[in-house]
């Protein structure tokens, strides 16, 4: 696919993963291998079927196994990865790890979530929009751990878990996208979001960017994802990675 402009794809791997122990005690779960591919690497895949060849990875936990892995990947797809570390990635959360890769970059980008996987057309679908973006699922039955988002006439006026499921527009899947003009306002409401508590998610800064800059919403219309944040989780994952991997045959 052609960008009209040069785009960054950062992908958030610096967490612990405790809730996939054991599978985590050794491993990060960006590492973790769905058909002998691993999480990073599917996304990685993804980013470069829509023209992205720069790579961002924020490392944490057991960050020498990504960044070799990061080696890997820069061999064998011929792309650019820039490793950022969160060396305090045990007490922050992931608006630190966020702001670590943004704060000098002068690139539009995408971000995603370490722990996802996802239809490949969800990816397809974010990047050929030309706005600040969201990606949010209007199918999937919301429940109390869902990161739910609420939209009234482009403003988000709420975003999190704690949010009323009947007046919430969907879930927001943790995956977005950052225009270059955008970008500074970005990270002035980001970096605000970090001192104000370092264990707040990167996610929140949406909802005061969305009341200054044009936001897009793209609604996952039934298309299919998951994050892994446990082992039902996992299960998931593991079959929807192979209807992915069979349609795309």
């Amino acid at each position: 696919m052609y960008l009209s402009e040069k785009m960054i794809g950062i992908i958030l791997s610096a967490g612990t993963g405790t809730r996939l122990r054991p599978l985590t005690e050794n491993m990060p779960k960006p590492l973790l291998k769905i058909d002998n591919i691993t999480i990073i690497e599917r996304m990685v895949k993804n980013f470069m079927e829509n023209g992205i060849k720069e790579f961002i990875f924020v490392v944490g936990h057991f960050k020498e196994k990504v960044i070799e892995h990061g080696k890997y990947l820069k061999e064998k797809y011929k792309i650019s990865i820039e490793i950022v570390e969160n060396k305090n990635y045990q007490t922050t959360n992931t608006s630190v790890s966020t702001y670590l890769a943004t704060k000098n970059l002068n690139d539009s980008f995408l971000l995603v979530n370490g722990d996802n996987v996802l239809d490949p057309e969800i990816v397809k679908n974010l990047v050929k929009n030309e706005h600040t973006s969201l990606v949010v699922d209007n199918f999937k039955k919301l429940n109390e751990e869902s990161f739910k988002i609420i939209v009234q006439n482009g403003i988000i006026g709420g975003i999190g878990k704690d949010l009323d499921i009947d007046k919430s527009t969907g879930e927001f899947i943790g995956l977005s996208k950052v225009i270059k003009k955008d970008l500074k306002e970005f990270n002035k409401i980001l970096k605000k979001l970090t001192e104000d508590d370092s264990q707040n998610y990167y996610d929140l800064c949406y909802e005061d960017l969305s009341k200054i800059v044009k936001i897009d919403y793209i609604f996952t219309n039934g298309l299919k994802w998951s994050e892994i944040d446990d082992f039902n989780d996992w299960e998931i994952a593991q079959k929807l990675v192979k209807k992915f991997d069979n349609h795309s045959c």
